[in-house]
């Protein structure tokens, strides 16, 4: 891997308007399981499918059963940001890096320090009212037993994460998409790119390095300047800046 990280040093070097494009393995290394390996969260058996469970239908129809599966595969107590969301996090703060776009919903990147963080499918640290809007935090719904109400009107609480069935939140895409295009280097890692339309942002990427930092292949390997097979935290947490 050595030669690996001496080209991808090089190419962060030559690079002023980094965008990082990551996903479920860019966590996995903070304890927070991934949904599509062999023993994701998609391979376990559940009263109803993963697909189902994280649903908008659910949640609607049997919001009992969403918010027990809800506690107990999504929020996770106690997890940390690893090298990749603290490598990050630095290189954002000496100029590098521009934006952090990702599909996961743990806010580790902001845990770690970064700012700039467009998440495609919301976060499990906000929590709203669907009749008030009043906010309400992680821990509000992680204390709560069965379905989570509103203490102001009654509503029930709804995380602000992305379910099956809805749309992604359009300033959001827009903010990714801009930020994509105007990138100089695209670093994507930690995810399959075969989950739509997130997956389809990096089409948006005109810049000079596209790099790939997966354990399994992806749909743009062989379009890539490099790609490193290897985990996110262990490859960023030997990058000098």
């Amino acid at each position: 891997m050595d030669n690996d990280i001496t080209r991808l040093q090089k190419m962060i070097d030559e690079s002023n308007n980094i965008v990082f494009f990551g996903g479920a393995g860019v966590s996995t290394e903070s304890g927070v399981p991934d949904f599509r390996s062999a023993d994701g969260l998609y391979s376990q058996k559940f009263k109803y499918s993963p697909e189902y469970m994280l649903s908008h239908t659910c949640f609607k129809r049997n919001t009992t059963d969403f918010f027990d599966f809800y506690r107990q595969k999504i929020l996770f107590k106690g997890i940390l940001p690893n090298k990749a969301h603290l490598k990050l996090a630095e290189m954002e703060e000496k100029g590098k890096l521009k934006a952090i776009v990702t599909q996961n919903i743990d806010g580790l990147h902001q845990a770690a320090g970064s700012k700039t963080v467009y998440e495609l499918h919301g976060s499990i640290a906000r929590n709203y009212c669907v009749n008030c809007s009043k906010f309400y935090d992680m821990e509000y719904i992680q204390e709560s037993t069965g379905i989570p109400y509103c203490q102001v009107c009654g509503g029930i609480v709804k995380p602000d994460v992305v379910l099956y069935e809805e749309g992604l939140d359009s300033v959001t895409i827009d903010n990714s998409i801009r930020a994509i295009a105007r990138a100089d280097m695209l670093i994507i890692a930690g995810t399959s790119l075969t989950v739509y339309p997130a997956a389809g942002l990096v089409n948006y990427f005109r810049g000079k390095y596209l790099v790939l930092i997966n354990r399994d292949p992806t749909p743009k390997d062989n379009s890539a300047d490099l790609v490193i097979r290897e985990k996110v935290g262990e490859v960023l947490g030997q990058i000098k800046l």
